[in-house]
């Protein structure tokens, strides 16, 4: 006797396959649900879409402006600071010029009895070597020495203290130091004063006149 299982005769169930297409690939057709209604449309141009873009555009826009503004202020502190640390820089420099000077000056009558007794071939034995000592130390503080024959007039760092009228000059110039100057860098601690001499306007003119030639010139008529 041949029995039958329950599930005989019975379709396998396989996988439900549910299109859900909204058109109808074989009619082009808007197909409508199973409540009698089409398929909802996806929102036109000009819908939802555009005003999330239209947001997303306004929010883009404004974190640009506020970045820009970030940008200027960084920009702005970046100036001031280098202004601040030029400015800083400059006063530290004039600060050491300044007190630099202060002691340097003490030390010019001493430079210039040096000088004197340099010219004058004093400078001889241990002062000679105490001198130089003191010249080079100066020399490495910055302090320099100018003033010098024949150099033009400055009025700026020279002091006149004589005036004449020369011949050998063709400009304003310095004929004599009576006593040098000193600065440091631009600072001037103490004025060259010199004696000056100016081109003279009458030089040339005490040159004998040519004689005339000819007979007449001969007879002294």
């Amino acid at each position: 006797m041949v029995t039958s299982s329950p599930n005989e005769g019975e379709e396998k169930e396989g996988p439900v396959i549910r299109d859900k297409r909204r058109i109808d690939p074989e009619t082009g057709e808007v197909r409508v649900q199973a409540g009698g209604s089409p398929a909802p449309e996806a929102p036109a141009d000009g819908g939802d879409g555009d005003g999330k873009a239209e947001q997303g555009g306004e929010e883009v826009a404004e974190l640009r402006r506020q970045l820009a503004e970030r940008l200027a202020d960084l920009q702005r502190l970046k100036a001031e600071y280098d202004n601040y640390r030029k400015r800083v820089e400059r006063d530290r420099v004039a600060v050491r010029e300044q007190a630099l000077g202060q002691v340097l000056s003490e030390l010019l009558p001493v430079l210039d009895d040096i000088g004197r007794a340099r010219d004058h071939d004093e400078l001889t034995g241990g002062f000679k070597s105490v001198a130089e000592s003191l010249e080079a130390i100066t020399g490495k503080l910055g302090l320099v020495r100018y003033g010098e024959k024949g150099e033009p007039f400055d009025p700026t760092v020279h002091e006149a203290l004589m005036h004449s009228l020369s011949a050998d000059v063709t400009e304003t110039s310095v004929v004599d130091v009576l006593q040098p100057g000193y600065r440091i860098g631009e600072r001037i601690l103490r004025a060259a004063r010199v004696a000056v001499a100016d081109p003279d306007p009458e030089a040339g003119s005490d040159e004998p006149a040519d004689e005339p030639d000819g007979p007449d010139a001969e007879s002294g008529e």
